[in-house]
């Protein structure tokens, strides 16, 4: 790991990055599939994402760190893990998502909302919220579910390229 030192990437350095390598190694010498760490008593995304922060640092960490993985808890969007569990949870024919996990229903995922996808949302009255927050990813969840109860995240994408190619 003597090639980490040094590594920065905007606020993200090598003490962030070394912890998680360090989690990751823990956690992969007991389970085999990072899937674990998502599993919550309840099939809340919200209690999924907020069991992985929890998780995350109930190891020996900096406090400083906490700050690059984001919680509902903090009303965040979560979009990077929302985009994350939709890769490794849906599964299609496209190539686009690997869908290698099995024990998380791709209707209990919630849509990985961001400026695009929320700006197109709005204009299509499927949220109402103007903040890009975790108050406004449960809106447009309840939107999409509308449209299909097994697989609301697959309008993702177009919402996003609507929003990027408008």
């Amino acid at each position: 790991l003597k090639g980490m030192l040094g590594f920065k990437h905007r606020t993200f350095n090598e003490v962030d990055l070394l912890f998680l390598i360090d989690v990751f190694k823990k956690h992969y010498s007991k389970y085999d599939s990072l899937e674990t760490a998502f599993m919550a008593k309840s099939n809340l995304q919200q209690d999924r994402l907020e069991h992985f922060y929890n998780y995350l640092f109930s190891f020996e960490h900096l406090r400083r760190t906490q700050k690059h993985i984001s919680t509902p808890a903090k009303n965040s969007a979560c979009k990077r893990i929302n985009m994350f569990l939709r890769w490794m949870v849906r599964k299609d024919d496209k190539g686009v998502d690997f869908g290698i996990w099995d024990s998380i229903n791709p209707s209990l995922l919630s849509v990985p909302l961001d400026v695009h996808s929320g700006n197109v949302a709005r204009k299509l009255g499927m949220i109402s919220r103007t903040q890009n927050d975790w108050k406004a990813v449960l809106e447009l969840d309840e939107s999409l579910r509308n449209f299909d109860s097994e697989d609301p995240v697959k309008y993702d994408f177009a919402l996003f390229g609507m929003g990027v190619f408008e």
